[in-house]
């Protein structure tokens, strides 16, 4: 993994390790907020980074599946130091909320059966449903810009709601959609939003030297090396627990969603939903709400629920090993397969950031996938909102949990309230009003 050289007022490792470590614990607000976060302490702050390098990462980023935020901390951090740089800017920006998750997972799959917790997870269903229906409006808003990306859209609902059509499928279909559509109709398929500023342009931090392009050989060494980290914990826990221990299972099928994650972590939960939920059925529906709900109350990347659906389902079939053992094993796999591909991504693809203006089609695959996510986001949007309102089979609709709701989705897209409050409300006012626990 060649590192990108050296340059003037570069700050020093260690320095740059306290930074990214303090990013990784104040990391809140999504990724929108995360790299706010980044370019205000890193440009405009600190002047590490120029204007021109930041905004060519940000595109690269977009470009690429997976958390973007974390991808670009792990970007950011290789341009500074190289590969060790990459690797302790990405580690960092995820360890915090990984070991923090963790231990609210255990609490929730260990208090299960207390009555005042599942009253908070029961309150807090209601602030989860009102934030997917929010970032459903949020990212519809900035990226169906034509009557072409909103019928892509509701053709992704459809297919994905009644149709049952696979996520990776819809995902493919509408890639190529963006793509060909760019080649015919370039007016009704434009290339994704692309921010001014060469690489090359230090403005307001330091002016880093151009990447040179690894030769052949290279691209190979850092393809193997990645592969081989990311395909070790798999192939033995095939080896240790069998290749149908739900480990094992885990790391094949998130392997395959890091693979397909486009549009962040909200475009990867009807995925899961649709798998692990329904298919497989690691958890219910109610349990993937309250994952969502823990990992929005924590910093770092929202994807990080993959997790807590690793924890819990492994925690429910343990196979032969203990509860906790199995659980922490699942976790951990899904972390591992989650995030180590982001890694590869970016040493593979980074040299090669100068080139990203030149691919209009590519970026316009990319306005038609975030079209089709729009629509997917909103299947898990409802499929969310049916269990709230309609608890269970037979029962009545679940009328307070209604309108806390509505009353949480009112706060956040019309009043802007914090989604922390919002969260703390809905755990509160769920421990004390009389609703079916």
């Amino acid at each position: 993994m060649d590192p990108p050289g050296g340059a003037e007022r570069i700050p020093g490792f260690r320095e740059a390790v306290a930074f990214w470590a303090k990013l990784g614990l104040i990391s809140f607000g999504g990724p929108a907020g995360q790299i706010a976060i980044m370019h205000r302490e890193l440009v405009e702050t600190k002047r590490w980074i120029g204007e021109g390098h930041f905004l060519h990462a940000v595109n690269l980023c977009m470009l690429l599946p997976g958390p973007e935020a974390q991808q670009l901390a792990t970007y950011l951090g290789w341009r500074l130091h190289g590969a060790k740089g990459g690797v302790v800017a990405g580690g960092l920006f995820i360890l915090p909320s990984a070991l923090l998750l963790l231990g609210l997972s255990w609490l929730y799959i260990a208090g299960g059966n207390v009555p005042w917790l599942a009253g908070l997870f029961h309150g807090l269903s209601a602030a989860v449903v009102a934030v997917v229906f929010e970032a459903v409006g949020r990212i519809g808003k900035r990226a169906l810009r034509g009557p072409a990306l909103w019928a892509v859209a509701a053709g992704a609902f459809a297919l994905i709601f009644w149709g049952k059509v696979s996520f990776v499928l819809i995902i493919a279909l509408a890639g190529l959609i963006g793509f060909f559509g760019h080649a015919w109709f370039p007016a009704l398929f434009p290339p994704a939003n692309r921010h001014a500023g060469g690489a090359g342009d230090g403005a307001g931090g330091i002016r880093l030297p151009a990447v040179p392009l690894r030769s052949v050989g290279g691209y190979l060494r850092v393809a193997a090396i990645g592969l081989a980290l990311w395909w070790a914990p798999v192939m033995a826990s095939s080896i240790w627990l069998g290749p149908e221990s739900i480990q094992t299972r885990m790391g094949l099928f998130f392997s395959k969603a890091a693979l397909v994650t486009f549009g962040g972590a909200y475009a990867v939960l009807p995925y899961v939903a649709q798998e692990a939920v329904e298919a497989h059925g690691w958890l219910t529906h109610d349990q993937m709400m309250s994952g969502l709900a823990l990992a929005e109350t924590t910093p770092g990347p929202l994807i990080m629920v993959l997790q807590f659906v690793g924890f819990v389902g492994a925690w429910q079939a343990p196979g032969g090993l203990d509860p906790l053992l199995s659980g922490v094993l699942g976790a951990m796999m899904t972390t591992w397969v989650t995030f180590l591909p982001s890694f590869l991504f970016v040493f593979l693809l980074g040299p090669q950031v100068e080139r990203l203006g030149e691919l209009p089609k590519l970026s316009a695959a990319l306005t038609g996938i975030t079209a089709a996510v729009v629509g997917v986001i909103l299947n898990l949007a409802v499929t969310l909102g049916i269990h709230v309102v309609w608890p269970g089979a037979g029962q009545p609709p679940d009328l307070p949990l209604v309108l806390l709701a509505v009353a949480s989705f009112v706060a956040l897209h019309r009043f802007r309230v914090n989604l922390l409050w919002v969260i703390a409300v809905c755990g509160f006012l769920g421990l004390f009003l009389p609703w079916p626990h």
